[in-house]
């Protein structure tokens, strides 16, 4: 779906005409015509506001065009209800919801992450401890968080 599109289909899901979440957001009725249309898009801030408004991340108002992965476990965020939330309510793309609530980190350090991952994962292969721990240290070691 195109960011028109899911657009039009929020403000509808939610019973609100143009002019209705024009009000609540602060900007002309044609915006939201022309954000409707194709003809432009929102801009940042107010991609922020939508966002907010509808309960939803940028991403999914964009439509989904980047595969996110949460930056902590790398673990894919293929659903908003898995994606963190800062202090504020606002959506944190970078990071699940396990890795990062509230402003804080649940993980204080690799080493903690990588103790849960070894005791926790699936080992279809039923590989050693010490190779798992390597293996997942390497993967965890290219993510934002931990580099």
């Amino acid at each position: 779906m195109e960011t028109r599109d899911i657009l039009k289909t929020l403000r509808e899901k939610n019973n609100l005409t143009q002019e209705q979440l024009a009000e609540r957001l602060l900007v002309t009725r044609q915006a939201v015509s022309r954000w409707e249309t194709g003809e432009t898009q929102p801009n940042t801030d107010t991609l922020k506001l939508l966002s907010q408004f509808f309960d939803v991340s940028i991403n999914t108002l964009l439509g989904s065009p980047r595969q996110l992965v949460c930056q902590c476990c790398g673990m894919p965020l293929n659903e908003d209800g898995w994606m963190s939330r800062e202090p504020d309510g606002s959506y944190n793309e970078d990071y699940c919801k396990w890795c990062y609530t509230d402003g804080r980190f649940a993980y204080q350090s690799k080493e903690s992450l990588l103790n849960y991952l070894v005791k926790n994962m699936p080992n279809p292969n039923n590989a050693d401890e010490g190779t798992r721990r390597i293996q997942f240290d390497a993967y965890l070691s290219q993510l934002k968080h931990w580099k």
